[in-house]
């Protein structure tokens, strides 16, 4: 048996107004990106894209998305990802951009260069607080985001953080 090596592109769908990410589904990615790699490399292009090319998921709140293509055509994938200025969804056109972030053979890898990632744009954030008041805020929502629901774990957690500063 004969396995088919894919690729995975990790990016970040960067909009003007954070609202207008809750409008976007995999589908309306998937058929901007196909029409984007017809746009910019033709027919060849096009093909290559159409042979198990799949957004395998988008997260509308931070607008993180994971494409699926094969290995031998993710340059082509790749290099047309600028050319992307909007997303239509729904009847409205959603003017955006897309940022690769990383490109990984696994989703796996994906997933902990997202953790590493996500946890450097929190450090950067952190000292950017004007007050004590803001950073609990960001800390408790950061906390809220990986621990379900808020219970005492939450407090001593913070708690702890605050001994260690």
């Amino acid at each position: 048996m004969v396995r088919v090596k894919s690729r995975y592109l990790l990016c970040e769908v960067n909009v003007s107004d954070r609202t207008r990410l809750l409008l976007l589904d995999d589908r309306a990615v998937a058929e901007t990106v196909k029409a984007t790699v017809a746009r910019i490399h033709g027919d060849y292009g096009a093909a290559m894209c159409s042979i198990r090319f799949s957004v395998k998921y988008l997260n509308t709140h931070t607008g993180i998305v994971f494409l699926r293509f094969p290995k031998r055509c993710y340059k082509l994938l790749w290099s047309a990802l600028p050319f992307i200025t909007c997303i239509e969804t729904r009847g409205q056109k959603i003017p955006c951009f897309l940022n690769c972030l990383h490109v990984g053979g696994t989703i796996r890898t994906c997933q902990k260069f997202l953790i590493r990632y996500n946890t450097q744009q929190l450090h950067r954030m952190l000292p950017k607080c004007k007050n004590e008041e803001e950073k609990q805020q960001v800390r408790k929502a950061i906390l809220n985001c990986i621990l379900p629901g808020g219970n005492k774990q939450d407090e001593d957690i913070l708690e702890s953080d605050d001994e260690e500063e």
